[in-house]
C-alpha cells in the first residue's frame, strides 16, 4: 500500500487534523487515556508557504508545532487538562527554537486551571505541558533508541528518596517530556509502538520519497486509520504538490546554512588570528622592556 510520508509537514498536519488518528497516535506515545483533544496549528499557512518561498520564510519553518488541549482520565477515574505540544523538525539542532516556542507556552495566559487550596482559595494554575518532538535527525549518543522518555522525579534532597506524590506547583512549571528520533526507528518493531512509528521509518520510502510502501497487514486493526488516512493524503494533489515545497525549500536550507557555518568558520579563523597576532605584539613589547 502506498502511503503519503509523515515526515513532511504538510502529510504531518493531514494526518493529525484528523481527531480520531491523533488520539491514537498521542495515546499510544503518552500512554495517557485520552478523553478529548482540541488543537490549534502553529505554522504558516499552505498560500503563505507558496507566495513567500525564500530562505527567510524558511527559517521560520523549520519546526511545524501543533498544540493540543488534552482532558485525560487519570488512575483514579478524576479528569485534568494538559497541554501536549508536538514540535517537528528535521534537524537535531533546533533546541533554541524548542526553547522559544515552549516557553511561549508558558507564557500563554490561556493554558491555566483554577484550583482550590486546602483553605478553600481559588487561584489560578498553569495547566501542565508535555512536549513531544519528531526530529528527522540522528542525535549522537541515541542512535539506536527510537522513543526517548524525559521523565520528571521528585525526591526529598537529604534522603534522595523518590517520592511518590506531585503538587499543582510543581506540574505546572517543571514538565515530562517525550522525543521520536526518527532515524533509530529503522526496522525496529518490538512492540505496538514501534509498529505504529514505522510510518516515519524512512527505509520504506520510494524514489522520490514522498511515498511509502507498508502493508496494512502489518499494523495492528485499532492503528489502521492511522494509515487508511496517510494513503488518503497521498491521493491529495495538494498536499503532493507542497511536498515538492518542501523539499525545496530543505534544499534551500541546507545550502544556506552550508554557507552561514562557513562565514562563521572564517570569523572564528580571523579571530584566532587577531588574538594571536596581538599575543605575540604583547611578548615583544615585554621583550624591549626587559631588555630596556
Amino acid at each position: 500500500m502506498e502511503i503519503a510520508n509523515p515526515i513532511y509537514d504538510v502529510v504531518f498536519k493531514y494526518l493529525m487534523e484528523d481527531q480520531k488518528v491523533a488520539r491514537i497516535i498521542l495515546s499510544a506515545l503518552t500512554k495517557l487515556d485520552i478523553i478529548a483533544l482540541e488543537f490549534v496549528p502553529q505554522e504558516l499557512t499552505v498560500d503563505k508557504l507558496k507566495s513567500e518561498h525564500s530562505i527567510l520564510t524558511g527559517l521560520n519553518l523549520s519546526i511545524y508545532r501543533l498544540d493540543f488541549s488534552a482532558r485525560i482520565r487519570q488512575a483514579d477515574s478524576s479528569e485534568k487538562v494538559i497541554i501536549i505540544e508536538i514540535q517537528k523538525s528535521k534537524f537535531a539542532h533546533e533546541n533554541m527554537r524548542f526553547r522559544k516556542y515552549l516557553g511561549k507556552q508558558y507564557m500563554n495566559e490561556s493554558f491555566f486551571q483554577w484550583v482550590a487550596d486546602t483553605k478553600g482559595r481559588n487561584y489560578k494554575m498553569g495547566l501542565p505541558i508535555l512536549p513531544i518532538y519528531f526530529l528527522g535527525e540522528r542525535i549522537e549518543g541515541f542512535d539506536e533508541i527510537p522513543v526517548i522518555m524525559v521523565n520528571k522525579t521528585i525526591r526529598d534532597r537529604f534522603t534522595n528518596n523518590i517520592l511518590d506524590v506531585s503538587h499543582n506547583f510543581i506540574s505546572a512549571l517543571f514538565h515530562e517530556g517525550i522525543i521520536v528520533n526518527i532515524p533509530a526507528l529503522k526496522k525496529k518493531r518490538r512492540d505496538e509502538l514501534e509498529t505504529l512509528l514505522s510510518i516515519f521509518d524512512q527505509d520504506n520510502r520510494n524514489e522520490n520519497h514522498h511515498i511509502m510502501n507498508v502493508k496494512e497487514i502489518d499494523f495492528p486493526e485499532k492503528f489502521r486509520p492511522i494509515i487508511r488516512r496517510l494513503q488518503e493524503a497521498a491521493q491529495v494533489k495538494e498536499v503532493r504538490d507542497i511536498m515538492i515545497v518542501e523539499d525545496d525549500f530543505l534544499s534551500e536550507l541546507n545550502d544556506y546554512e552550508h554557507r552561514i557555518a562557513e562565514s562563521e568558520k572564517q570569523k572564528e579563523e580571523e579571530r584566532r588570528q587577531k588574538e594571536e597576532a596581538q599575543r605575540k605584539q604583547e611578548e615583544a613589547i615585554k621583550f624591549l622592556l626587559e631588555l630596556g
